[in-house]
């Protein structure tokens, strides 16, 4: 049952070498007892997490040379996007006469003749050159007065020239190795010496953790053939074979270790709780909009997975705005009217966990209103402080307690709700009878923070139901692999009566026009979200700072150019919380007309009255955070607008911001990001911490799916891996398994 035809025929290794270096490797040895390195060098190896042969091994190329697409400098012509080598003969800053740019101009030169390249609005490219340095430059020829430039060329160190290359068996290759780099080592470095390391067969020490039927099963290459081709690929099948060969080994182990994740978990002993479906009911009535479709499956979902005799794992995924809280509070309105086992008395206990303090005083509000008829009391605890509810003093309002009293009726199960920040996997946190965890933005935690959480019980332990929730887009496949130990659950409906939102992308030439319609509606006494993508203005001296929109600046500006007679305020990661929280309540109250701030937003605000939001220097947002960022105005059935400010004249930067437009969803968004910007740049490379090989197997649902089906046949029939001892080596140490 293979993934891809492209793994269906064989390839042999290249011919073996003799040994030329006298020199003690295996795979566990450390580079420094090998090569000499500098103290740079050691400390980019470091950052780079490459410690000993193995790491060095498994640092892959990220993309491949081939000299046939390369041209020579006498036979570029104009409008040709061409590669070529040269060698900086001149370099110099020079100002336009025109418009009074600073541009870099450099002379470069090969042994066939001589071109200009012009870097425009770019003097520090003039610090970054060196006279008499070879560099392979990427760029498009243009033509004045008659002579010949390439214009903003991308230029890098290269370590291969037109001449014959000869190869590890003698023979000669077309394609080369590029390896991803870090300040003080470069890609040539890693292309020799891994050369060495190939020429020793340190390779072949290594044992291959991959059971050999599934190797077999879907015609994957050995580990020893692999390492190979994906350094020193003789041909394009190798590159392909390898390449698939460890995606599917990333993504097999992130499956086993969730898989056994999964399995430990459902064996443990849980609180079974079986639902009024009449009180469900009722209690949903109370809601001022009717459910969805969607929501309604879910909450029938998880009420089934609570009478089952394990704790549930459920992953629910939907849009802002689908009505994730109203499910979280509908099952957990289940558990708090539940008793523990054998009493007739008492509360089964619930924690909410937020990532941030302002969405989790949003959702300590949110459930103040859906419990305030009945007699549940409900804590909050934050880095800030803690707070009840009801307070005795007003019925209808909390009131700030000691995290001492807080933490002493949680214990003794008197507040059976409780939510927070990370405050709630504190040491001092326990509960009495902990049935119900929900945890939202999933992927802001770590699967240690879960564990600990599921252990907060004092006395008997009995793993709790988790519930975890994320608003991000993610790719199905992403999901599948991430979220492995999870069940998933979709809400992919909005609410009856929400407008789908207005999304307009805006070129510099129709601010204006935008400006205008904006004020419109703030006439009608709508609010606006202005978002920028840094805090403070850009240091002046500094060559490579990026000239993008500060809050702090474009506040300013606002105030004094465009929006003089409105309130406008700012709000940014640098305010301290009571500050964040003040400016939050003036905003939601209508005190303030226009927010400017930075993606601090994106998370844990809640403004119906807030219908427009601006998004400047959008290109530099992924997909997936610019649908976050816009569903912040879409918490009613006013019609939301948004608008893309985006100061880029690129093509592909363009088409990407219109598939913000295009996309009916964030599933179909992620999706659209995950095929348009590759599998390096999706929005989770360092969020969901898969490499950019593993990445590839993401964008292969066949691939992700046998890799699945693989890992679970083995820890339903060998859990603790008795017969698999290379996998249990390899899970329990976490080689080369980098995720949360």
């Amino acid at each position: 049952m293979n993934f891809d035809k492209a793994l269906t025929s064989k390839c042999k290794l290249p011919k073996k070498v003799p040994k030329r270096y006298a020199l003690e490797m295996n795979p566990s040895t450390a580079l420094e007892n090998i090569f000499r390195l500098t103290r740079y060098q050691k400390a980019a190896l470091k950052k780079l997490g490459i410690v000993t042969m193995i790491d060095l091994l498994y640092h892959f190329p990220s993309r491949y040379e081939s000299v046939a697409d390369e041209k020579l400098i006498s036979l570029l012509q104009r409008g040709d996007v061409a590669t070529f080598h040269g060698t900086i003969e001149s370099v110099k800053k020079i100002r336009a006469f025109r418009k009074r740019m600073i541009m870099t101009e450099a002379k470069i030169r090969d042994h066939t003749g001589a071109i200009k390249a012009l870097w425009f609005h770019q003097p520090y490219i003039a610090d970054k050159l060196k006279i008499g340095v070879e560099l392979r430059f990427s760029g498009k020829i243009g033509e004045r007065n008659g002579k010949l430039y390439v214009a903003n060329p991308e230029f890098e160190h290269s370590y291969h020239s037109r001449k014959k290359n000869t190869a590890l068996d003698g023979g000669t290759t077309m394609m080369y190795p590029v390896y991803p780099e870090s300040r003080g080592i470069t890609s040539k470095w890693f292309y020799h010496a891994i050369k060495k390391l190939l020429r020793e067969k340190v390779h072949e020490d290594i044992k291959d953790s991959i059971p050999k039927n599934i190797l077999g099963k879907y015609n994957l290459p050995q580990l020893k053939t692999a390492l190979v081709w994906i350094h020193n690929p003789q041909k394009e099948s190798h590159r392909i074979s390898a390449r698939k060969r460890f995606a599917f080994e990333e993504v097999f182990f992130i499956q086993l270790s969730r898989q056994k994740i999964r399995h430990e978990y459902k064996n443990n002993a849980s609180y079974t709780i079986e639902s009024n479906g009449e009180q469900i009911k009722t209690f949903s009535d109370r809601f001022p909009f009717t459910l969805t479709n969607s929501q309604e499956t879910a909450i029938k979902t998880i009420l089934s997975d609570f009478e089952k005799d394990e704790p549930m794992s459920r992953l629910l995924e939907g849009d802002v705005g689908s009505g994730k809280t109203a499910v979280a509070a509908i099952t957990a309105y289940a558990v708090v009217t539940s008793q523990p086992k054998g009493q007739n008395f008492g509360n089964l206990q619930i924690a909410y966990m937020a990532p941030t303090e302002i969405l989790a005083q949003q959702h300590f509000q949110s459930f103040m209103e859906y419990f305030s008829h009945m007699p549940i009391q409900i804590g909050l605890i934050t880095g800030s402080g803690c707070k009840k509810f009801p307070s005795k003093v007003n019925p209808k309002s909390a009131t700030d307690i000691s995290r001492a009293q807080l933490l002493k009726w949680v214990k003794n199960g008197e507040i059976p709700i409780l939510i927070g920040t990370h405050a709630l996997i504190q040491k001092t946190v326990s509960f009495k009878h902990l049935a119900f965890i929900i945890i939202d933005e999933q992927h802001r935690f770590g699967t240690m923070q879960r564990a600990k959480l599921s252990k907060k019980n004092d006395g008997v332990y009995a793993a709790p139901h988790l519930l975890s929730m994320t608003a991000t887009p993610i790719p199905r496949t992403l999901a599948l692999t991430v979220f492995g130990d999870l069940d998933l659950t979709l809400l992919d409906e909005m609410p009856v009566g929400r407008k789908p939102i207005i999304t307009e992308i805006i070129s510099p030439d129709k601010r204006g026009a935008a400006y205008e319609e904006i004020a419109t509606r703030l006439k009608e006494g709508r609010q606006l979200y202005v978002i920028c993508p840094r805090i403070d203005e850009p240091d002046p001296k500094k060559l490579l700072a990026l000239n993008t929109k500060s809050v702090k600046a474009e506040a300013r500006r606002l105030k004094q150019e465009v929006f003089p007679e409105y309130e406008i305020e700012i709000l940014h990661s640098k305010l301290r919380p009571a500050e964040k929280e003040n400016i939050m309540k003036k905003f939601s109250d209508g005190n303030i007309d226009i927010l400017v701030a930075t993606s601090v937003v994106e998370v844990g605000v809640n403004v119906p009255n807030a219908t427009m939001i601006v998004i400047e220097g959008a290109e530099r947002f992924g997909l997936a955070q610019l649908h976050q960022l816009r569903g912040r105005v879409l918490r009613s059935n006013h019609q939301a607008y948004c608008y893309v400010f985006a100061d880029t004249k690129s093509k592909k930067s363009i088409e990407r911001l219109k598939a913000i437009q295009k996309a009916k969803s964030g599933f179909e968004l992620a999706e659209l990001d995950l095929e348009m910007r590759g599998s390096g740049e999706l929005s989770g490379r360092k969020q969901w911490g898969i490499s950019d090989i593993g990445m590839e197997a993401i964008k292969n649902i066949k691939m992700v799916e046998a890799a699945r089906t693989e890992a679970q046949n083995i820890i339903s029939k060998d859990p603790t891996f008795k017969k698999y001892p290379l996998i249990a080596k390899q899970i329990e140490t976490g080689e080369k398994i980098h995720f949360e």
